[in-house]
């Protein structure tokens, strides 16, 4: 029969573990930020990501926030890192009442106030582009109600966080934790990029934090009502189109 290893053992493998931790971090505090050449960040942890953020952008760092499970794991993070993270939110005017009742929880939980960010009313969109224009031309819409309101955001911030996993869709496999937007001229970090869907779940289920009820509904992925159905991964987002992502992260 073969032991473990030692109570002596698993502290000193701890402490070593520890060690190359904080060396990690302290190369990734004093790397050079070029957009032509990004500090590495993938052997951080999403933890350490985040506290790597804070300290180079605060205050001009902020969450893109949409309510969903992996946002609820961010902002858990950012708040631990420092009780002003801000975070802030596409209001399309047609989110869920769930994410809605949702938004209300996160705010209450972290003791932060959601930016809201929004396009055009939906009178105003209505009178320029006709009735329900998500149904004829859903880029159309989502530029205007999305795409749009957050390139006014980012406008004033050097760098936002996302919840982008790499095992979401085959268009995000390529994400990197930290990358240089050059579409919107600002850095981008994706702390849970090597994330699974499991990993999120059971944080969430550790923290005992927010979780919207439609993923408990077959929901993985949560937009806006009319253009989001139960399915996995992506699959649910206008549902019957080849349309996947909605323009945030191309």
């Amino acid at each position: 029969m073969i032991d473990g290893p030692t109570v002596e053992e698993r502290a000193a493998t701890e402490l070593l573990g520890g060690l190359v931790r904080r060396r990690r971090l302290a190369r990734a505090h004093r790397a050079t930020l070029d957009p032509a050449a990004p500090p590495d960040l993938e052997p951080l942890s999403a933890e350490d990501v985040v506290a790597w953020a804070l300290r180079r952008f605060h205050p001009r760092i902020a969450l893109a926030c949409s309510f969903q499970q992996e946002e609820s794991v961010l902002l858990d993070m950012l708040v631990a890192g420092r009780s002003d993270a801000r975070a802030f939110t596409l209001d399309t005017g047609l989110l869920f009442p769930e994410t809605e009742r949702t938004a209300s929880a996160f705010e209450a939980r972290y003791g932060v106030t959601v930016e809201r960010v929004g396009g055009p009313t939906l009178d105003e969109q209505a009178a320029a582009h006709g009735e329900r224009l998500w149904e004829r031309d859903p880029d159309g819409c989502c530029a205007l109600r999305k795409v749009e309101p957050l390139r006014r955001k980012l406008a004033g911030l050097d760098a936002w966080v996302t919840g982008v996993r790499r095992e979401q869709s085959p268009t995000r496999a390529g994400t990197r934790k930290l990358e240089w937007d050059a579409r919107h001229g600002l850095w981008k970090l994706s702390p849970l990029a090597d994330w699974t869907l499991d990993d999120v779940r059971r944080r969430i289920a550790e923290r005992g934090l927010p979780d919207n009820p439609l993923h408990g509904r077959g929901y993985a992925s949560i937009g806006c009502e009319p253009c989001t159905r139960p399915g996995a991964g992506r699959d649910g987002r206008w549902s019957g189109a080849a349309k996947t992502e909605c323009g945030l992260h191309r």
